[in-house]
């Protein structure tokens, strides 16, 4: 692969492991909106069964619902989390690989001219 090629690779992958690297962002928002719901519907039930709080049929069920949507949403974003971090680690490889194939020179080295 001559190095034009493997520039407009390496631009692809760049804009690949850009992309990769915000669905990350976004999978730690979710993974601490779902970390929040578990805790909230846990703290409310363990307020209820103490007498802080009144737990009736509707807040039971919230309860519940929040814990278990927690739970789930918890559960489906750390399988996106690893499979979007294993193609980000993919990509970061395939891009040091082409790096390391092109014939790149150190800025600042002296090079030898002939005059």
């Amino acid at each position: 692969m001559d190095d034009g090629t493997a520039q407009h690779e390496i631009v692809r992958l760049e804009a690949r492991i850009e992309a990769l690297t915000e669905q990350l962002a976004r999978c730690a928002k979710i993974s601490l909106a779902a970390k929040i719901a578990i805790g909230f519907g846990a703290l409310w039930f363990v307020l209820a069964l103490i007498g802080v709080l009144t737990l009736d049929v509707t807040a039971f069920t919230g309860t519940v619902a929040a814990m278990l949507g927690g739970v789930v949403l918890l559960g489906s974003n750390a399988t996106t989390w690893d499979e979007t971090d294993a193609a980000l680690r993919e990509a970061e490889a395939a891009r040091a690989a082409l790096i390391g194939t092109m014939c790149l020179r150190v800025v600042g080295e002296e090079t030898r001219t002939l005059h």
